[in-house]
């Protein structure tokens, strides 16, 4: 059988299983998930051998320390995996919700009802804690879900299938609801993006290049999870003791992730005060400060950044660094800049925070807080299947509801058009 023809049986029994998953109960479904958790801790010592070898690979590969950081299912991270789960099952099942329910003219009662989207597909680089977690919310929401990770997280993804697959199995639900591709030959994702006929969605997590080739390539609609070029704005009316924690939360916390911050605006009016000491806490932290020309004589420790630096991705402990003129030039640079990921501003100033909200354009807005809380379960939805950067269907952290859509249901007594 060659891949293509593989890929094919793969998404077609992917569609079989999704009609199966309309009728599981939330009761069900909330059991495959505690199955999955109670697997992770009995499993683990075989989980993370596999995760080793990946591990293994990676360094021979020279990985960088980010990329081996996301890749790592620490006891931490099983057990992040394991909260994020039971914060699943905790959360309202949307599927059947009725909204909306009117009754009309003629006697017709019309609402909206939950229901899922169908088959989902999902591509990603690195971390594999997302193949547990994208896998759940598909589950809660009676989507049936095809995972294809990186290559560079082969083994690891094999063996967290397996567990999704035997807590199916235990509940008597088809386990060709969860599947993982069981192959790094990148043909297998460019067949998969022309299987319109099985797949109803596709959504991509990783590398702009990953972006690109998904975007370009796919024949079933895309949601994309675009790179995290974020930015924090040090307005003028900042309070500079604020700054200094925020700064270094939102890039040092996690260097490697999404939500981790990549530029730095300073507003010039204070840049002379805050440049200093921001400098001094963020290199203390290992990070390297790439800056424009102002910020370069305002602190001789900042080197100065190439073209190219700007606007770039870093998911490393490298910043860069701008003294801007005003509110509208650090505007007219997130524009240019951002990724439509996460912006911030610290500011005493209500005016100017309520001017960075309404026109800053970014799934996620926010006021004197870290960009790290761009997050699903920060935000209240518990597990995310991604950051979502396409304005239409979801914009942000895409939760439970985001992964269903509306369909109408009307009951009548016999009413005829006239």
């Amino acid at each position: 059988m060659t891949i293509e023809q593989q890929i094919s049986d793969l998404a077609r029994r992917a569609k079989v299983a999704s009609s199966s998953l309309t009728v599981l109960s939330t009761v069900t479904k909330n059991r495959v998930l505690q199955k999955v958790a109670e697997l992770l801790i009995e499993e683990k010592e075989s989980i993370q051998r596999e995760n080793e070898r990946d591990l293994v690979n990676g360094r021979q590969k020279g990985l960088s320390a980010a990329m081996l950081d996301r890749l790592r299912l620490s006891d931490m991270v099983l057990q992040s995996m394991v909260t994020a789960l039971h914060e699943v099952c905790a959360l309202p099942d949307p599927i059947g919700k009725v909204d909306d329910l009117v009754k009309r003219p003629n006697g017709l009662l019309v609402g909206r009802m939950r229901v899922p989207l169908g088959v989902i597909a999902m591509v990603y680089e690195s971390r594999p804690n997302v193949t547990v977690e994208a896998a759940a919310l598909c589950i809660k929401t009676g989507n049936a879900v095809i995972l294809r990770g990186g290559s560079e997280a082969i083994h690891s993804n094999l063996a967290l299938a397996d567990i999704l697959q035997k807590a199916l199995v235990s509940q008597q639900v088809d386990k060709d609801v969860v599947q993982v591709i069981p192959t790094t030959d990148r043909q297998a994702v460019s067949h998969l993006l022309t299987l319109e006929e099985y797949i109803d969605l596709v959504i991509p997590r990783g590398g702009e290049g990953l972006i690109r080739f998904v975007s370009q390539n796919s024949r079933i609609p895309v949601l994309k999870h675009y790179k995290g070029v974020c930015h924090l704005y040090i307005d003028k009316d900042a309070d500079v003791a604020k700054a200094v924690p925020l700064a270094i939360n939102s890039k040092t916390h996690r260097p490697g992730v999404c939500n981790a911050l990549e530029g730095l605006l300073i507003h010039e009016e204070i840049a002379a005060q805050a440049l200093p000491v921001l400098a001094t806490a963020l290199i203390d932290k290992g990070v390297e400060l790439r800056g424009c020309k102002k910020s370069t004589s305002l602190d001789k420790r900042v080197i100065k950044a190439a073209d190219s630096d700007w606007g770039t991705e870093f998911l490393d402990l490298v910043l860069c660094v701008k003294v801007v003129k005003d509110f509208e030039e650090a505007k007219a640079y997130i524009m240019k800049y951002g990724s439509q990921h996460t912006e911030s501003i610290v500011t005493e100033n209500y005016s100017t925070a309520q001017r960075f909200i309404n026109e800053i354009d970014a799934s996620a807005v926010m006021v004197n807080a870290s960009t790290r809380f761009n997050d699903g379960g920060q935000l209240g939805l518990g597990a995310e299947i991604g950051i979502s950067t396409t304005k239409l269907h979801a914009y942000g952290p895409m939760g439970l509801e985001e992964l269903t859509t509306r369909k109408f249901i009307v009951y009548g007594q016999g009413q005829v058009r006239v």
